[in-house]
């Protein structure tokens, strides 16, 4: 006898060979926008469609410990950008002398010029005290909404959408400006909007703050080799 089709579940198959190198395309095409964007409104249907597609990625227990706060208004995005400013001056000391000059060429301007900035939180009450796979690794709901973030970075470069992604700032300074709860954590604050051109690599390789690592030098079988601490992949 066998066993009834259950109909919930779909059969898989690779995806045909177009649709399989546009994915690898988004993912290998992706960057990081901090300057280049263009003041055009998003509209709210592609705006929708890639929250949802954020919406749709994988959180351990299932839990969606994410939420989205858009923020448009003039006012809003110029009091994000003044702490992040003041944060920067403070990142900024943080380098050696020599490359303090480079780091303000960097012009991370995207908080004021982006027409859409996202501010992307995870709850970590969302699905209660205790959440199935995160008994013994409080942060799975952390890393889950990060996969909320590649999953609408991944959908804004097929639709043409550049995204950057903010992390110098006080948490406390964000928190206050757009209300968020005390046990809300900020993950990602984004910046989207249409982009005229992307750099062919990151920009930060093109500009050589940093190169990208060889592949071969991060795969390990079985173990952890003992050569192989961080001084050998510099």
């Amino acid at each position: 006898m066998h066993d009834k089709p259950n109909e919930f579940l779909v059969r898989t198959a690779p995806f045909a060979e177009p649709d399989k190198d546009a994915v690898y395309r988004a993912i290998h095409t992706r960057r990081d926008v901090r300057d280049q964007f263009l003041a055009d409104p998003l509209p709210d249907d592609l705006v929708r469609r890639l929250l949802g597609a954020a919406h749709a990625a994988p959180s351990v227990g299932f839990m969606q410990p994410w939420s989205f706060l858009l923020i448009r208004s003039v006012a809003q995005r110029e009091a994000i950008w003044q702490a992040f400013r003041r944060a920067n001056e403070g990142a900024e000391a943080m380098f050696p002398d020599e490359r303090r000059s480079a780091y303000r060429a960097l012009k991370l301007e995207g908080i004021r010029k982006a027409p859409l900035n996202i501010c992307i939180t995870c709850d970590p009450d969302r699905a209660g005290p205790v959440v199935l796979g995160r008994t013994h690794n409080p942060r799975m709901d952390a890393y889950s909404t990060v996969c909320a973030i590649q999953n609408l970075w991944l959908a804004a470069r097929a639709e043409g959408v550049g995204v950057g992604w903010v992390s110098i700032f006080h948490e406390e300074d964000v928190k206050e400006i757009l209300g968020i709860p005390e046990r809300v954590e900020i993950i990602g604050y984004l910046c989207l909007g249409y982009v005229a051109e992307l750099y062919d690599r990151p920009e930060l390789e093109v500009k050589g703050w940093r190169r990208r690592l060889a592949l071969d030098d991060l795969i390990f079988e079985e173990q952890w080799p003992a050569c192989a601490g961080s001084d050998e992949l510099t």
